[in-house]
């Protein structure tokens, strides 16, 4: 069992409230009929553990969860910095701004939501089921 539990009726958002998308998203996301769980990652201290569980889950390397054009990132890091897993896990704990897109899990499944678009996309199969 991982660090972050699922739940078929329960959607996990995991997102930053001072992006533009991040608060959209997560509008729609408190607007669908389930159980709603939103870690906002500027004010909840999100473990190494969970991202590395959430890069897993995404099928990607954790590398991928940061944008790194991100100017925050390119300032304290540069252009094309040689990190391991460890140091890309220290920079989304000591810059979480630099999250790619707001992650979400919506039962198993987990996604990258990169507009309120995609949450729509994602939830409306599984609500057919329900």
């Amino acid at each position: 069992m991982g660090a972050i539990s699922t739940d078929k009726n329960e959607i996990k958002l995991y997102f930053h409230s001072e992006n533009s998308i991040g608060k959209q998203i997560q509008a729609y996301v408190m607007a669908s009929e389930r159980k709603v769980l939103a870690i906002d990652i500027s004010k909840t201290k999100v473990t190494g553990t969970q991202w590395s569980e959430l890069a897993k889950g995404l099928g990607l390397p954790i590398s991928s969860l940061i944008n790194q054009e991100h100017p925050d990132f390119i300032k304290n890091y540069g252009d094309h910095p040689d990190l391991d897993d460890e140091d890309w896990l220290k920079v989304l704990d000591k810059k979480p701004e630099v999250l790619t897109t707001p992650i979400a899990i919506i039962g198993k499944r987990y996604v990258q939501l990169k507009s309120p678009s995609d949450f729509i996309k994602y939830i409306e199969p599984d609500s057919k089921k329900i």
